[in-house]
């Protein structure tokens, strides 16, 4: 396979992992060629590869970590935000290219594990002259794509591709991941301007860029000289001509309240003469309107007759992108903790599955088996604490009741002498 192979370090795990990838692709997909890859399987040199940005003082810090629950310690490990309610910038460059003709494959692994309740985890594809010292959300970029959760409403996989210059995010709504489980995003680009969006190597979206993104103007617009036929009726339900309005409808909404009495203290020549206050008419029914009834003469919606649009221009390259040379995450999180990991960048769809159930694929069960484990652990933990905590209340009720008793045979002693 054609290409760069990952890059890292040479730690049996690490070396283990890149043979088989290695084997994979040459025995699957001979003519892959792999743009960007990263793993963070060599420790601390992630950091020479990837440049935090500097245009905020107070950018939230990455950490390396495989999380509270991982499935393999070291082949799990990826980028973590650490710090609350926080920007994070962080890019790593690699040799400009252009996918012209080429499928593209964007694809990595995102783990929300603190549960997050408002923040990205999506990524962003730049351009290679990208000043990565001053990434911030102005840094005009290629690609944005992957999850984002804000609140109940927000749980959208994000698809945004620019196109002169201007950000056209995809129209069709795609729903991520909301656990806090490692999962798989892939967006694949083709060169016949079609795409489609994988998450856990299963397909959730595809479509044409064209007719999904509003890249250019409809193909098809309304013919303007031609107007509906005056005698088209539209309409699906009509008033009902023999409902009547009630002769006792007509109530005012507001009357006078002859029960309230002038104040006191009220002085005409300050305040003006007093009125009586208006109150809510418990009679009053609203404005009347006749029952609706289905319009014997519907017709149904007027078709209106389309021609080509002159202003639309077909474009065969609004999927292509020159010098592609830099991956970046630029988001927000309220409540820190996503990992970032498994970054990959090829031109073949087929090699980016292989990665991927190599990785994510076999990592993500004992990662679930480690978390239930944990979570079961907790439990107990809590079950025992709970236990200790009403054992020790029942002691002290106990105990109260003795001395309460003995204070009652003292009572008595006393009682009965003085008697």
């Amino acid at each position: 396979a054609a290409g760069p192979r990952g890059r890292g370090g040479r730690a049996p795990a690490a070396v283990a992992l890149r043979l088989a990838l290695l084997l994979g692709a040459a025995l699957g997909s001979a003519r892959a060629t792999v743009y960007f890859q990263e793993q963070f399987l060599d420790g601390a040199k992630w950091q020479k590869r990837w440049m935090n940005s500097e245009y905020k003082a107070d950018l939230g810090k990455f950490k390396l970590t495989a999380g509270k629950f991982y499935g393999d310690p070291v082949r799990d490990k990826g980028l973590q935000t650490s710090e609350n309610s926080k920007f994070y910038a962080i890019s790593s460059r690699f040799k400009p290219f252009s996918n012209k003709g080429k499928t593209l494959v964007i694809q990595y692994t995102v783990k929300h594990e603190q549960k997050i309740d408002c923040g990205g985890g999506y990524i962003k594809i730049f351009s290679s002259n990208l000043d990565q010292k001053n990434l911030s959300g102005e840094s005009h970029y290629y690609i944005m794509f992957g999850p984002d959760i804000c609140g109940s409403e927000t749980k959208k996989v994000h698809v945004i591709l620019n196109y002169k210059n201007k950000p056209h995010p995809i129209k069709k709504p795609i729903r991520c991941k909301v656990d806090g489980y490692t999962h798989l995003y892939t967006l694949i680009i083709r060169p016949d301007q079609t795409y489609k969006v994988k998450i856990d190597n299963k397909m959730v979206a595809s479509g044409n860029l064209e007719d999904d993104l509003d890249f250019l103007p409809p193909r098809k617009i309304n013919d303007p000289t031609v107007r509906k036929p005056t005698d088209w009726d539209d309409r699906i339900q009509i008033d009902d001509p023999n409902d009547i309005k009630p002769e006792d409808w007509d109530e005012p909404e507001y009357i006078m309240d002859t029960s309230a009495e002038k104040p006191e203290d009220w002085d005409d020549a300050v305040n003006g003469e007093w009125h009586y206050p208006m109150v809510k008419n418990p009679l009053y029914k609203g404005e009347w309107k006749p029952r609706q009834i289905d319009n014997p003469n519907y017709r149904g919606v007027w078709p209106h007759p389309q021609i080509d649009n002159p202003n639309y221009s077909p474009d065969f390259s609004i999927y292509s992108y020159e010098n592609i040379s830099v991956i970046g995450l630029d988001i927000w999180q309220v409540r820190a903790g996503t990992i970032f990991d498994n970054f990959l960048i090829t031109d073949d769809e087929v090699y980016a599955e292989d990665f991927g159930d190599e990785t994510w694929g076999e990592t993500k069960g004992p990662e679930k088996e480690m978390n239930v484990k944990q979570t079961e652990e907790e439990q107990e933990r809590e079950r025992i604490t709970e236990e200790k905590y009403f054992e020790q209340r029942f002691k002290k009720k106990l105990e109260r009741k003795k001395e309460s008793g003995k204070d009652r045979a003292v009572r008595n002693t006393i009682e009965k002498e003085e008697l």
